[in-house]
């Protein structure tokens, strides 16, 4: 639930002492709607959060550590070139209303940093002296350049919040920002844990289907070898009646000594071949039978195994008894309000790092991995890297729609293709890359065994400088 009027009055009343006078001196956008603004005064810094989110549009201090994108989004650098360094001269909260205006003089010039903390049309905005529309958080076309006007708000009936607004004291001067910082982090940790069951249970659903349908074809493949279950009989059968059959023969009868009551059966022909090749011709069909039950079968019983397992970890998510990987550990989510430390040493899947050009790579463990990596978490238009003609990890570099990668990340995200692959050992070697639209994967094959069109080849030398920047960068990854 987003602030009321009055709760942004009362932590305004918290917060504007704490701020006013203070400079701005870092700027991060640890989630796609939240700003955190460092402000220092002498003697203190303090971290002001400013939420745009629909659901959770608020603003108060905190004091954990949020973990930024490798990348900062477009209105957080532009923030960083405009306002970093500003000294904040004022905020002010429109009467009544869920609006603040935060004034601040940025290199002699006179800016405003607009918060509307409006539930599903809250947005953040920076004007210029002249109350010129700037930019905004949400990117609001045809707007930009124009002169900046206060919504209109109808009034709403909006639940209010219960519990009661804590008292500063000389000990504790900022209770509401930090018990709104308590509930708003146990709030958005459930919500992100929410979305990751949401987003287990569909990629499960999928991939059950898809196991089922490679179950049932494999089973079809097995159904149809075991018609030749008595072929090697029927060709000991026709052995001893080799001279008795000619070319153009479309059956014979025969009796099955083989059955202690010695009937005749009748074994049909290929008309164009001769005895030989009919006798060859039903040992050959038992020997796929052999084949498939020798190949086939355990394949049959590994996918059941992990059906099951797939089956049983989608109950348990559509139970509510499943937990992610970064929470079950009891490490925090992705959220703001996560400290840094508890991300970075959150398990969770893959193995992370970051580009040169802050580009965000992941690399698969195993055949597992590999397969979720690439057709669970990769984007249509993100890259795919593999080792060239031998066994190794899929590795993906996370790019945005239509923006080519820079040379030195696809040398990087190569350089970890190699590095963990069978080619590790030489040194070097060629990788080979593709968008991953173009990585399709084998019917009836083990998890991670893929088919690329389109590809593109690179040659690499492990680098030990290189290799240790990316293992450094490991630290700083990004959740997923």
């Amino acid at each position: 639930m987003p602030l009321s009027s009055s709760d942004i009055t009362a932590v305004l009343q918290e917060l504007i002492p704490a701020v006013t006078g203070g400079v701005i001196q870092k700027i991060s956008q640890p989630a796609p709607e939240v700003i955190v603004l460092e402000v220092r005064r002498p003697g203190h810094t303090r971290a002001l959060l400013i939420s745009a989110d629909a659901e959770t549009a608020r603003l108060h201090l905190v004091w954990e550590k949020y973990a930024s994108p490798p990348t900062p989004p477009s209105f957080c650098q532009l923030l960083r070139a405009r306002i970093e360094g500003a000294r904040i001269d004022g905020i002010e909260q429109l009467p009544g209303e869920r609006i603040v205006r935060m004034h601040l003089v940025a290199r002699d010039k006179s800016m405003t940093l607009v918060a509307e903390l409006t539930g599903r049309h809250a947005d953040l905005l920076l004007l210029d002296e002249a109350e010129t529309l700037v930019a905004t958080l949400r990117n609001r076309p045809g707007q930009t350049g124009q002169v900046y006007r206060a919504p209109t708000l109808c009034p709403t009936t909006r639940p209010q919040r219960t519990a009661p607004i804590p008292i500063a004291s000389e000990t504790d001067p900022f209770p509401l920002s930090a018990a709104l910082e308590t509930e708003y982090r146990t709030r958005e940790l459930e919500r992100e844990r929410e979305r990751a069951r949401t987003q287990r249970a569909t990629y499960l659903r999928k991939v059950i289907k898809k196991a089922v349908r490679r179950i049932e074809s494999l089973e079809a493949d097995l159904e149809k070898a075991s018609r030749y279950r008595d072929y090697a009989r029927y060709g000991e059968l026709l052995k001893g009646r080799l001279r008795d059959i000619t070319r153009g023969q479309e059956r014979v009868t025969v009796v099955d000594y083989f059955d202690p009551a010695l009937p005749e059966i009748v074994l049909p022909l290929d008309p164009t071949k001769d005895s030989k090749g009919n006798m060859e011709d039903y040992f050959r069909k038992h020997r796929k039978l052999i084949t498939a039950e020798r190949e086939i079968r355990p394949r049959v019983n590994t996918a059941t195994r992990e059906l099951d397992t797939m089956k049983s970890e989608l109950t348990a998510v559509e139970r509510d008894d499943w937990q992610p990987p970064a929470l079950s550990s009891g490490s925090a989510s992705p959220s703001p309000g996560t400290s840094r430390s508890a991300r970075q040493h959150s398990p969770g899947p893959f193995r992370r790092f970051v580009s040169a050009d802050g580009l965000p790579i992941f690399v698969g463990r195993n055949a597992a991995e590999n397969e979720e990596l690439t057709f669970g978490l990769a984007r249509s238009h993100d890259l795919w890297f593999h080792a060239s003609g031998t066994p190794g990890s899929h590795v993906v570099m996370r790019i945005e729609k239509g923006i080519d990668a820079p040379s030195e990340s696809i040398r990087d995200a190569a350089t970890l293709a190699l590095q963990y692959s069978d080619l590790k050992k030489s040194g070097k070697g060629e990788v080979i890359y593709a968008k991953r639209n173009t990585v399709r994967k084998v019917k009836g094959r083990p998890a991670g065994t893929v088919t690329v069109t389109q590809e593109k080849s690179i040659f690499v030398e492990l680098n030990r400088n290189r290799l240790q920047r990316l293992k450094g960068s490991g630290e700083r990854a990004s959740p997923l």
